[in-house]
């Protein structure tokens, strides 16, 4: 569980707000809240941050059923999925795969991203299962995922700042 600061702010009338500060959670209340209403908005927003900011994966046994979904909701049913998991061996590159043994593995530094970024790295790796390299078919087929655009992005801020 993170810490959780919270701020009351005499300027702050209705609005609750959280973000990750220095690997803690910052949560900004107006002042006039009442401890009860304090409780209950602190939990609301933290839970929604932390829905907004974490994997849903988060175990080898997710990620492999999150691949087998995307495969065919994204793929078409093209990819061929033997196994999938976490490793924490992979500090320059989010994912890699094994052609030969259909064999995925997973950047652990990606349990902290929300579901739209590890979907991306999963349909990229599946998508090397029937297309090898990154030429024009191979980004067609990887960029059918949802928020793929987004999650690049996401991506490079990542690599970039941490």
């Amino acid at each position: 569980m993170q810490e959780i600061e919270v701020i009351r702010s005499a300027r702050r009338t209705r609005t609750v707000q959280a973000k990750i500060v220095d690997g803690k959670v910052q949560v900004r209340i107006p002042a006039r809240m009442s401890k009860a209403e304090e409780e209950k908005a602190v939990a609301e927003i933290v839970a929604k941050l932390h829905r907004r900011t974490r994997s849903s994966a988060s175990s080898d046994d997710d990620l492999i059923a999150r691949a087998h979904r995307l495969n065919e909701q994204v793929l078409e049913g093209k990819a061929t999925v033997n196994s999938v998991r976490w490793v924490s061996n992979q500090n320059s590159r989010w994912g890699s795969c094994t052609i030969a043994t259909a064999e995925i593995r997973i950047s652990d530094r990606l349990r902290e991203v929300p579901d739209y970024v590890l979907d991306s790295v999963l349909v990229h790796e599946l998508t090397h299962t029937f297309i090898s390299g990154h030429g024009p078919e191979f980004w067609e087929w990887a960029n059918k995922t949802p928020l793929a655009e987004r999650a690049k992005g996401y991506l490079e801020a990542l690599q970039r700042w941490g």
